[in-house]
């Protein structure tokens, strides 16, 4: 992405990306969950999922691919704001660093704008985060179903305990957020950079293409590879009925290290890669296809 971009137009093409992503990624997304919250087995019993294509094959037995789709009304709705948000801090870091417009900033300052926007996307995502590992995590079939979607989850959530209750795990949305993020636009960076044509030779479209899927599926493998550790926590902490932490993450490190192991840090690894490569070469692609839209249409944005 070129340095001479204003705030506003990362913003808008950013909420595109984020629809992208997504449609693309939404159905692993909901098994990343499910193998992350999944109980302990008893003694003698086989875990309620073999792995990641077992739960996906349970998931579509019991509530057919729409049970893959499950909690996307929730980052649908948010994913807009979400990657607008995140995408509008990104181009706000890099002009707080940037002396004139033009400047190429080096990589310690391309991860320290991704950083920052790590930040900003906290406040929105981690409401929609909590509603949708909560939606995720109910089975179908014969079930009891306590939240009927997205508004009845948030509604009860209120009830329970406030904008509290909403919020529950921010913090650990931000322990993620902040250096998966700053990773994630260095890694894009710094991979568009090298494929970069040299001087003198001449662009072409189709690899350009190219580059833009692999930098932006290889910014999404980099930035789970960060925040994966920080992400089990979440959802454990975000699932959890009230009262099971009451020292919140810090509660859910101990428990986990003391059951599980150093390991279970990385607990639903195999559908968060297969997801991160195709959802955020997607993300990329719509940032970048949008990104020249405006340029086109409001060029002095």
């Amino acid at each position: 992405m070129s340095e001479n971009k204003s705030p506003i137009k990362y913003f808008l093409s950013g909420g595109f990306g984020g629809i992208c992503t997504v449609l693309a990624g939404h159905p692993l997304d909901t098994i990343k969950v499910r193998l992350q919250t999944m109980p302990l087995p008893a003694a003698g019993q086989a875990p309620l999922y073999a792995g990641t294509l077992d739960c996906a094959k349970k998931t579509i037995a019991r509530e057919g691919f729409r049970g893959l789709y499950k909690g996307m009304s929730a980052p649908i709705t948010g994913v807009a704001p979400i990657f607008a948000v995140s995408f509008f801090g990104f181009g706000l870091g890099k002009r707080l660093q940037q002396k004139t417009p033009d400047e190429e900033l080096n990589y310690t300052q391309l991860f320290a704008a991704g950083a920052f926007s790590g930040i900003f996307t906290t406040t929105v995502m981690a409401p929609g985060e909590r509603i949708k590992c909560l939606l995720q995590i109910q089975q179908g079939g014969n079930s009891p179903q306590k939240y009927s979607g997205m508004v009845d989850c948030a509604k009860q959530l209120y009830a329970e305990g406030g904008m509290r209750s909403i919020y529950k795990g921010a913090f650990a949305t931000l322990l993620r957020d902040v250096p998966a993020s700053g990773m994630y636009f260095l890694t894009y960076e710094y991979i568009q950079r090298a494929l970069a044509p040299k001087a003198g030779e001449q662009k072409d479209a189709s690899i350009g293409l190219l580059g833009t899927i692999f930098a932006g599926g290889m910014a999404g493998i980099a930035n789970w590879a960060i925040g994966m550790p920080a992400d089990v926590l979440k959802s454990r902490l975000q699932t959890a009925p009230e009262g099971s932490y009451p020292n919140g993450i810090r509660d859910v490190f101990r428990e986990l290290m003391r059951r599980e192991g150093p390991l279970a840090l990385y607990k639903g690894v195999t559908p968060v890669m297969l997801r991160a490569f195709p959802a955020n070469a997607a993300c990329f692609i719509g940032v970048e296809v949008f990104m020249k839209f405006l340029n086109v249409v409001a060029p002095g944005l």
